[in-house]
């Protein structure tokens, strides 16, 4: 089986969904507001790879990098994403990706890559691979490519080398030649989920616990208009929302003056300008704070360790869309 979908997989299987993958899985299975979605397996990835006789290239050109030089970390990534990119996915699991998101029976999804090292207790790769928003049946396969590939920027390949994922050591040891599986001179894999696009008018990311003075009687929500990357970007200042666990009243309330937000436009995404009368008023009303607040704390109860949780809501339905634990306390 080279997919899954979100009710089939659970947080026992980041070795074949990836931490975001399998964190999904999880949060359906609890009846969390997921938007719905699926799962290309670490194996569908292997698969593409062996198939391809991508292997052996890879290996290559891992052995030939020097950390040291960054300059040495860049061609080898951009030879190795080149030939991802040149290297046709088979028939047969096009046919299955196809498939599924036909299932899905909507006109756009994301695509977010889901690495099996990430949100690990040792390391998270968050933020280090790539998401691709408003995919549509035209460019699902492309963006599934870049997902994958997305395993080998030189970003990801230097965060590898610093918790230890490549070593010199193990450089030294690859055999390119005979080497016939990724673990073999590369060990992290990446599934890719692929997800309900949805179109949030305000969107944001919640911390269970204040990250500031982690205080764990505390949450902070932050919001702001538009698709969540305005905010994960660092592109705008959202409101922030301080809420006491305890009694569920909002202890502190700061409203930011937002002019731009990231909307849709075809494949794509845009910046817009926000409308002037929304610009500085508050983005989620109290009674949504505390309702949000509550969904929040219920993930941490599930997951029994405080949470980073990304949200949206479209056509005032709330949807969680990524939650992971926070790896800084």
């Amino acid at each position: 089986m080279n997919t899954k979908t979100f009710k089939q997989i659970s947080k026992k299987d980041v070795s074949l969904a990836g931490g975001k993958g399998a964190s999904l899985g999880e949060m359906t299975k609890a009846k969390i507001p997921v938007p719905p979605g699926f799962i290309i397996l670490v194996r569908a990835f292997d698969k593409f790879l062996e198939e391809t006789d991508l292997v052996a290239e890879i290996a290559s050109q891992i052995k030939q990098i020097n950390f040291k030089d960054i300059n040495s970390v860049d061609r080898a990534s951009n030879v190795i994403r080149d030939l991802m990119s040149d290297t046709e996915v088979g028939e047969e699991l096009k046919d299955i990706f196809l498939k599924e998101f036909k299932e899905l029976n909507c006109k756009y999804v994301a695509v977010r890559s889901s690495a099996t090292a990430e949100d690990s207790s040792i390391a998270s790769w968050a933020g280090e691979l790539e998401t691709y928003l408003n995919t549509d049946e035209n460019n699902l396969i492309e963006n599934i490519k870049k997902c994958w590939s997305s395993l080998f920027t030189p970003r990801a390949l230097f965060y590898a080398f610093e918790k230890g994922v490549i070593t010199q050591a193990g450089q030294k040891k690859i055999r390119a030649k005979t080497c016939k599986k990724l673990a073999h001179c590369y060990p992290v894999a990446v599934a890719v989920v692929v997800q309900k696009m949805v179109q949030s008018e305000i969107s944001g990311i919640c911390f269970t616990v204040h990250p500031v003075t982690q205080d764990r009687d505390q949450m902070v929500i932050e919001a702001g208009y538009g698709l969540g990357e305005a905010i994960v970007g660092g592109k705008i200042t959202p409101d922030t929302y301080v809420i006491s666990k305890k009694d569920w009243v909002i202890i502190d309330t700061n409203i930011s003056d937002q002019e731009m937000m990231i909307i849709r436009q075809g494949n794509g995404i845009k910046e817009t300008k926000v409308p002037e009368s929304k610009q500085s008023k508050q983005k989620l009303s109290n009674k949504q704070i505390i309702q949000l607040a509550k969904l929040c704390q219920k993930i941490e109860e599930h997951y029994k360790k405080p949470q980073d949780i990304e949200f949206a809501i479209e056509n005032n339905k709330l949807y969680i869309t990524q939650s992971r634990p926070i790896t800084t306390l």
